[in-house]
C-alpha cells in the first residue's frame, strides 16, 4: 500500500502532503476493519420484497440463496447482519451493518409487529467459531411463536452464559427491541435512560454512540463524541466495546480529563466536603475569588523615570479596573487592557511627551510595575486562583460573604502548598477548576493549552451521582445540547446522590425537552441473586421497582458465617472454594473500605493470586474491589464482605448495598460476622 501513494524523490510538497492524507486515512480504514476474534456476520433476515418480485440471484448470491432454499416462489429478500458492511464486486451487499435502516427489523421485530419479516435467523458464535443457528419465523404463527419480549432467546442465553473476561463486550449480536429503541433514538436533545442492574445500560449506551457515528458521520466525526465515566476502572472495563464496533476514535474520560490547562487529579474528599464543593453556591464564591483579585492600588505609585518621577495613584487604579470589569467577560482576557490604561496613564503624568510603549518596554520588568500589575489585574490560572484561595481562610471568608457559613468554610480549607503546580487535586476539586476556568478564560500566553473543547455527542453513564456543579462541567463540553444520560437513581450512592431524574436535567442543556426511555428487563443477574438485591431495593428506594430478570433460574446466594477475628481468613477461604466452582471466569471480592488491608493481607496469606480495582481494569481471574468502585461492573461470582459495615460506612448504605449484590452474573456469596442486616436474613422462595 506504501508504494501505491509513494510520491519518490523530489516530489512537490503538495504531492507529499496528499501522500500523507491518503496513507493516514487508509490506516484509519484498516483499524475500523480489524475485528480480532469477533465474528463478522451474526444473523440474517429474510423479509417480503418491497418493490415486487426480486431478480434470480447470480454468481455467489445464487449459491447463498440456494444453500437457504432458495425464495420458494416468493418475492422475498435475505440480508445478512454482521457488524461491519461488506460489499461484491458489483457493490452489491453481501452483509448489511447493523447500524444502517434495513437492519433495525432484525432487533426490533416481534410476532404482533413483523416489520415485514418472514424469519430471523441467529447465528451463535464463540469468537470466529459457529456453535448454533436459531430461527425465528413470522406470519401465521407469530402470535404462538413470540410474546413481544425477548428476541433470539437462544443466541442470547447463550452469550449470557460465556464467561466474563474483565472486559465489557458488545452486544450487537443480542440487542433486545427495548434496548434498540434507546440505541437509534435521534440525535437531537437529551435522552434519558433509567435502567436497573444488569439491563445493558453501560453497553447500550456505547452501541448508541456507534450507531450515532454511522448515522451522524458528518458531523459528529469532525465534532467529536465524548463518553464520560465515574472512574478509571470503569473506563478500563468498557474500552474494548466501541473498538469491536469499528470505531476507534470516540474519547473516553473522566471529568478530570476534561479540564484545561491540565492538572494532577486523584482521589476523593469526605462526602460532607463534597457536599459542599457540588453546591451551586460555590459558583458565587469562585466568581467573588475572582473579583477579589481585581482590585486598585492600596497607595500611589511614585516612579522615577530618567530626571523626573511619573506618577499612578489609587482612584486612577480604581478607574482602569471598574472600566475592564465593564468591558470584559472573562478576567484574563482584560489583563493586556489593564497593561495599556496603566501605561498610558502613568506616561501622561510626564513632562513633555512620554512615548506609553517606550516606557513599557523600559519599565514593565522593574519591581514596582510587576507588583502593581499583578496586584489590580494578575494572570491567573485555576489552580492558582483556588490554591490561594483554599490555603487562606481570610480569602475564604471574604468571596464567600454570606453564601457559606463558618463550618462550610472550614471543610474547604487547606494549607497551602509551595507552589499551585504541586497540588494534587480531588475529584470534587474538578467541577471549581472548571468554574474557575469559565470566569477566568485563557491565559493570553497559553490560548492553545487552555482552550475548551466541546463535543457533538456526549454520553454520561452513571449520572444519577453528578453534583450539579460536575453537571455544570459537562453542559460546557456540549456543542448543540444533544446527549445521552444512563443511570439508575436506585444506584445513586455518592454525596449528592440524586433523587430523580428532574434535579439532574434542571443543570443539563434545555433547548429541546428531554426524551426519556427506561430499560426494564434483566438480562445478567440471575433470578435468586435479584430476589435478594430487591429486597435491599424496597429499604433503599421504595418507590423504585427492580428491573424483571429473564434468567429465573440459578444458584442460591451462598450466606457464610465467620467470627470477627477470623472474617477475613473465612473471606479467603470461600475465594478458594468459589474458584473451584467457577473453574474460569472473573470473581470480586467486594469490600467496604475499612477491611479491604485486612481482606488483601488474608488473600496474600492464603496464596491467591489477586489483583486491585484500577484504571488498568480486571486484569486478574479474582479482583479485590472497594464497594465504593464497583458500581458498573460484571463478573461471573462475587463475595460480599460484612454487609451491615456497607450499610454504617457509605453515604447512601443500602443503596451501595444494593450495588454489590447485583454485580455477578452467575455466583454470588456473602461473607460476614456482624449480624446480617434482617432483608438478608429472610430465607428465599
Amino acid at each position: 500500500m506504501r508504494e501505491l501513494v509513494e510520491v519518490g524523490r523530489g516530489g512537490p510538497n503538495q504531492a507529499r502532503f496528499e501522500r500523507d492524507v491518503i496513507w493516514d486515512t487508509m490506516l484509519s480504514r484498516l483499524s475500523q476493519l480489524e475485528l480480532g476474534d469477533h465474528s463478522l456476520c451474526f444473523g440474517r433476515i429474510d423479509r417480503h420484497a418491497i418493490d415486487g418480485p426480486e431478480p434470480e440471484p447470480e454468481g455467489d448470491h445464487a449459491d447463498l440463496a440456494r444453500d437457504n432454499g432458495g425464495n420458494g416462489g416468493h418475492a422475498e429478500e435475505q440480508f445478512y447482519i454482521g457488524r461491519l458492511a461488506v460489499s461484491d464486486s458489483r457493490q452489491e451487499p453481501v452483509v448489511v451493518d447493523w447500524r444502517a435502516p434495513v437492519a433495525e427489523p432484525f432487533y426490533r421485530a416481534t410476532g404482533r409487529e413483523p416489520m415485514g419479516l418472514l424469519r430471523r435467523r441467529h447465528f451463535a458464535t464463540r469468537g470466529r467459531e459457529l456453535l448454533d443457528i436459531e430461527d425465528e419465523f413470522f406470519g401465521e404463527a407469530a402470535l404462538e411463536l413470540d410474546d413481544g419480549g425477548v428476541t433470539g432467546h437462544g443466541a442470547l442465553m447463550s452469550a449470557l452464559e460465556e464467561s466474563r473476561t474483565g472486559k465489557l463486550s458488545d452486544i450487537v449480536a443480542t440487542i433486545q427491541g427495548e434496548q434498540d429503541e434507546v440505541i437509534r433514538s435521534e440525535l437531537p436533545g437529551v435522552l434519558v435512560v433509567q435502567g436497573g442492574p444488569g439491563t445493558g445500560k453501560t453497553v447500550v449506551a456505547l452501541h448508541r454512540a456507534a450507531y450515532l457515528l454511522y448515522t451522524h458521520r458528518f458531523p459528529l466525526e469532525g465534532q467529536g463524541v465524548l463518553v464520560v465515566g465515574p472512574n478509571r476502572l470503569f473506563l478500563g472495563y468498557i474500552d474494548q466495546v466501541l473498538p469491536s464496533l469499528g470505531e476507534a476514535g470516540v474519547e473516553l474520560a473522566v471529568l478530570g480529563d476534561l479540564l484545561a490547562p491540565a492538572v494532577r487529579v486523584q482521589g476523593y474528599d469526605p462526602p460532607a466536603v463534597g457536599r459542599v464543593k457540588g453546591d451551586l453556591r460555590m459558583t458565587k464564591l469562585v466568581a467573588k475569588a475572582v473579583r477579589d483579585r481585581e482590585r486598585p492600588l492600596r497607595c500611589d505609585l511614585a516612579l522615577g523615570y530618567g530626571l523626573q518621577t511619573l506618577r499612578f495613584t489609587v482612584d486612577q487604579s480604581l478607574e482602569i479596573v471598574t472600566e475592564a470589569r465593564r468591558r470584559f467577560r472573562s478576567h484574563n482576557a482584560a489583563r493586556r487592557f489593564v497593561e495599556e490604561r496603566f501605561f498610558d496613564v502613568l506616561a501622561a503624568s510626564g513632562r513633555g511627551q512620554v512615548d506609553p510603549k517606550t516606557l513599557r518596554e523600559r519599565t514593565r520588568r522593574t519591581l514596582e510595575i510587576r507588583k502593581a500589575l499583578e496586584w489590580m489585574w494578575p494572570v491567573l490560572s485555576p489552580a492558582q486562583l483556588l490554591h490561594d484561595l483554599f490555603g487562606s481562610p481570610a480569602l475564604l471568608a471574604l468571596a464567600a460573604g454570606r453564601h457559606l457559613d463558618a463550618s462550610e468554610l472550614t471543610l474547604l480549607y487547606r494549607p497551602r502548598a509551595a507552589r499551585a503546580d504541586d497540588v494534587v487535586w480531588t475529584r470534587q476539586d474538578v467541577p471549581l477548576l472548571d468554574e474557575a476556568r469559565a470566569r477566568l478564560g485563557p491565559r493570553p500566553a497559553h490560548r492553545e493549552e487552555d482552550e475548551l473543547r466541546t463535543y457533538g455527542h456526549i454520553v454520561i453513564d452513571e449520572a444519577q451521582d453528578l453534583s450539579p456543579m460536575e453537571l455544570r462541567v459537562l453542559k460546557r463540553r456540549s456543542l448543540n445540547g444533544s446527549m445521552t444520560i444512563v443511570g439508575d437513581i436506585a444506584q445513586a450512592t455518592g454525596a449528592w446522590a440524586h433523587e430523580d431524574w428532574e434535579s439532574i436535567l434542571e443543570h443539563l442543556p434545555d433547548r429541546r425537552p428531554p426524551r426519556r426511555a427506561e430499560l426494564t428487563i434483566g438480562y445478567r443477574v440471575p433470578g435468586p441473586s435479584m430476589e435478594l438485591a430487591a429486597r435491599v431495593l424496597r429499604e433503599a428506594a421504595p418507590d423504585l421497582r427492580p428491573p424483571r430478570s429473564i434468567r429465573e433460574e440459578g444458584d442460591n446466594p451462598v450466606i457464610t458465617p465467620a467470627v470477627h477475628a477470623s472474617l477475613a481468613h473465612t473471606v479467603a477461604g470461600e475465594v478458594q472454594r468459589e474458584l473451584e466452582a467457577l473453574s474460569s471466569g472473573t470473581l470480586a471480592v467486594i469490600a467496604p473500605e475499612s477491611l479491604v488491608a485486612d481482606t488483601e493481607a488474608a488473600l496474600e496469606a492464603a496464596g491467591v493470586d489477586f489483583g486491585h480495582a484500577d484504571r488498568h481494569g480486571l486484569e486478574h481471574q479474582v479482583t479485590l474491589v472497594p464497594v465504593g468502585l464497583v458500581k458498573g461492573l460484571e463478573l461471573d461470582a462475587c463475595i460480599v464482605v460484612e454487609p451491615a459495615a456497607i450499610l454504617t460506612e457509605e453515604a447512601q448504605g443500602p443503596r451501595a448495598l444494593y450495588v454489590a449484590l447485583t454485580r455477578a452474573t452467575k455466583r454470588l456469596g456473602i461473607v460476614h460476622a456482624e449480624a446480617l442486616p434482617p432483608v438478608l436474613a429472610e430465607p428465599l422462595g
